[in-house]
């Protein structure tokens, strides 16, 4: 099974040269740390900052520098920061070309549920429902089952929803998954891990065509 930082590690192979990404909270916040050397992308957090950087090293964090999450972060060269109506216009006018979200479910539908659990309190939306109606190409790097074993890949989300049939691809630590009109289409495998181990940890519906090669990070 893959690490969290290992998750990162494999949606960085997606990025594009010269795309503006939004990295949510959680998880996706790692990728900024494994942007392949050849690519050239601008980070964009909606707390108001475009040309957000890697972490900091130990000791050299600046506590008025921070993401979305309210971790210390780094600005690179050239980085702009903005108050948050002009982050939000960035957004909701569809500025940015890629947005990677962390999920507590994804459906087979390509729907998410990523803001609130029933019962718990929760401080607010924050920008989720603006990412993912605005946003026409969402990753969510999750993990493939909750602490209890269950799965969070699954035929219909259980919790409220944050957006609707929105996401195109799934990373999580045990696979490399499309959103397809016929359910998740398993596209890769975390290394170590059988396609039957994936099978058995996927609740929706799940397309297994051919040999599904090993990630390689």
């Amino acid at each position: 099974m893959l690490s969290k930082d290992q998750i990162a590690q494999r949606i960085a192979q997606e990025l594009q040269n010269n795309w503006y990404v939004n990295l949510g909270i959680g998880i996706p916040t790692l990728i900024a740390n494994h942007v392949p050397t050849d690519v050239n992308v601008v980070f964009q957090s909606e707390n108001g900052i475009l040309g957000m950087g890697p972490f900091p090293f130990e000791g050299e964090e600046d506590a008025d520098l921070i993401n979305a999450g309210k971790q210390t972060i780094t600005a690179m060269p050239g980085a702009v920061i903005f108050d948050s109506a002009t982050s939000f216009a960035m957004i909701r006018g569809q500025h940015i070309n890629l947005t990677v979200l962390g999920a507590m479910e994804v459906s087979d539908q390509g729907d998410i549920a990523n803001w609130k659990i029933p019962g718990r309190m929760v401080k607010g939306m924050g920008g989720a429902m603006d990412l993912v109606a605005s946003a026409e190409n969402i990753i969510v790097a999750m993990m493939h089952s909750n602490k209890r074993g269950q799965s969070k890949l699954l035929r219909q989300c259980s919790l409220p929803l944050t957006g609707v049939k929105c996401v195109k691809k799934v990373v999580t630590n045990l696979a490399v998954l499309d959103i397809t009109d016929k359910g998740f289409k398993l596209l890769e495998r975390a290394p170590g891990v059988t396609v039957e181990e994936i099978e058995k940890a996927t609740a929706g519906r799940l397309i297994v065509e051919g040999d599904i090669p090993e990630m390689e990070l």
